[in-house]
């Protein structure tokens, strides 16, 4: 399964220099967040597998303006194709946001989904907006990284954590990929597509 997943910022590739042949191939669209709610729909119109988002920090506009055609997966487990993917967006709380959380509200999000977990026995795709705590995360809090998201890929070995809040242009040290235990985490930022 080829899987196309996006972050922070909308990709002029496929938005302003757009053509339909550029989604050839692609078998699910995953958003990790913090984009416009437009972007997403312009996506699902010419798409034709779902397209599935989590919430970042500055997604507090979906409220009024969710991307149409697509489905929110946040806080949930969602299976497409025999492919379960936990879905946990937000960042660490840092001001007012409907989409900020504390490390503890975070591992309550966490607990919840422990029975869907349980029965679907584990799930192949972490799909969050920030990345794990100490890992290719920041040292401001705005960037500080969930502990919640080590114990899941600890606990469960998923195949790949996709997360995105930590964009490239910040600097030499912000990678693209990268490996913890047997997960590969991918930061999604603008496009990247992976093989699952």
């Amino acid at each position: 399964m080829k899987i196309l997943v996006l972050a922070d910022t909308e990709s002029l590739y496929l938005w302003d220099y757009f053509e339909k042949s550029k989604l050839e191939g692609i078998d699910l669209i995953l958003s990790c967040g913090d984009l416009h709610p437009h972007y997403l729909s312009f996506l699902a119109t010419f798409f034709q597998g779902p397209v599935l988002y989590v919430h970042g920090n500055h997604d507090d506009c979906y409220e009024k303006t969710p991307p149409e055609g697509c489905i929110c997966i946040d806080g949930r487990l969602y299976e497409y194709e025999g492919v379960r993917i936990l879905g946990l967006g937000g960042s660490m709380r840092y001001k007012q946001g409907l989409h900020q959380y504390t490390q503890r509200e975070m591992n309550w999000r966490i607990r919840k989904l422990f029975f869907r977990i349980r029965r679907k026995k584990g799930f192949d795709i972490l799909l969050a907006h920030s990345p794990a705590y100490h890992i290719n995360d920041g040292e401001d809090l705005p960037h500080t990284g969930f502990k919640g998201f080590r114990y899941l890929m600890e606990k469960y070995a998923p195949r790949y954590f996709i997360h995105g809040h930590m964009h490239l242009s910040y600097g030499r040290g912000i990678k693209r990929q990268d490996v913890y235990q047997s997960t590969t985490i991918v930061n999604a930022y603008e496009r990247y597509i992976i093989e699952l």
